[in-house]
């Protein structure tokens, strides 16, 4: 009876750590920015890019947030020549930069386009990030930039802009997994 005793407490102890372990993995995996698609297609001698992107921030990006801190988002695009036997070579590069901002007072999301000037507010930060995450139409390259025969490819990903952040919070941002948030590169051929 004792042996039983003392399996049971060490038991509930592993599956307590388990428990704690896989919610402490769930919770780290779940932040972060995924590009859901991305394609592009030709119009009137431009190429446009659609694309479709997931933003998680972390709990303490999402309290600074809350707290007045505007977060900078970067979407880096570019076009590579493919290559076959050396490494491809970025032939175009853009960088559109959003900036999300919470005040507090008006209980408004504020989108500011940090390329364009455009500003658009939003009653729910769901709909604001919806909207950064919706890229449709954008002129992204003109066709009379790439040499006829040529294979090249598209590609985007998406990250928060630690050198944006106030400078008090950029250490901890650092030095924080929970702040480095980033896609990978997404691909599709041109």
């Amino acid at each position: 009876m004792f042996a039983a005793l003392t399996r049971t407490p060490v038991c509930a102890l592993g599956r307590l750590t388990l428990l704690w372990i896989a919610l402490w993995t769930a919770g780290a995996s779940a932040a972060g920015f995924d590009i859901v698609s991305a394609s592009s297609r030709l119009e009137g001698g431009v190429y446009r890019l659609n694309a479709r992107i997931d933003y998680r921030f972390s709990p303490p990006a999402l309290e600074a947030l809350q707290n007045g801190v505007p977060l900078t988002v970067e979407l880096e695009m570019e076009v590579r020549r493919r290559r076959g036997w050396i490494w491809d070579e970025t032939v175009y590069a853009l960088t559109q930069r959003f900036r999300l901002e919470y005040h507090a007072l008006s209980q408004q999301y504020l989108v500011n386009n940090l390329n364009s000037g455009e500003r658009r507010g939003f009653p729910s930060r769901r709909g604001a990030l919806q909207f950064m995450g919706q890229l449709t139409d954008f002129p992204f390259l003109d066709q009379g930039l790439l040499i006829t025969g040529e294979r090249y490819e598209g590609a985007l990903r998406v990250l928060l802009d630690l050198e944006a952040l106030p400078a008090p919070l950029r250490l901890f941002a650092y030095l924080s997994d929970d702040w480095r948030l980033s896609s990978e590169w997404r691909t599709w051929p041109l």
